[in-house]
């Protein structure tokens, strides 16, 4: 009796540890052992080519054919850009709405001798203030953001992840120009 309940128990341990079935045109790979046709969905962990079955960010969101593909790929690039200019924004607005500007020199010896003046310039912003609630408000979106962004790329969909670098490579070429780099003319360090 205890050779036929081993080999019961074999069976059944064999039947759910079966590997799961994939799909190299997208699929994420489904268990054969359900019996009740719920398929779990396992994640892809090789970057692949591919529109049907593919998950984005949301369970309800399910990508099955090329055109829901390409949709999903313009709003992820749109998405990709707005990230990068919401980091341009938020530098912006930062620098404009600096207080307390502060102006330090000290003395630094030349090499022929001669004493030069380095000027620092120390700012800061106020913790109290319209500008630094809108600069958190602004950090939640950006934190937001690049976390889906992280998950859509974590989905290994080769077009999704091409959609993710080009619309932070576009969005950078776009906006990066207006990053203004301030020069202190009475700075005298190389």
């Amino acid at each position: 009796m205890t050779d036929m309940s081993h080999a019961h128990h074999g069976h059944h341990v064999e039947a759910t540890m079966s590997p799961p079935i994939t799909d190299p045109h997208g699929d994420h790979g489904t268990h054969p052992d359900s019996g009740d046709g719920n398929h779990e969905m396992m994640m892809q962990m090789t970057f692949y080519f591919g529109y049907k079955n593919v998950e984005l960010l949301f369970a309800g969101l399910l990508i099955n054919t090329p055109g829901e593909m390409v949709g999903a790929c313009i709003g992820v690039f749109l998405l990709a850009m707005f990230y990068e200019g919401l980091k341009i924004s938020r530098e912006i607005l930062l620098r404009r709405n600096q207080v307390n500007v502060r102006y330090n020199s000290m003395p630094i010896p030349g090499s022929d001798g001669t004493v030069l003046m380095e000027t620092h310039k120390t700012v800061g912003q106020r913790m109290v203030s319209l500008s630094h609630v809108l600069q958190t408000v602004l950090h939640i979106i950006q934190v937001v953001v690049s976390y889906f962004l992280m998950l859509v790329f974590m989905t290994y969909n080769g077009y999704l992840c091409i959609a993710v670098a080009a619309g932070a490579g576009f969005g950078y070429f776009l906006f990066s120009w207006k990053k203004a780099v301030v020069v202190d003319i009475t700075e005298h360090c190389h």
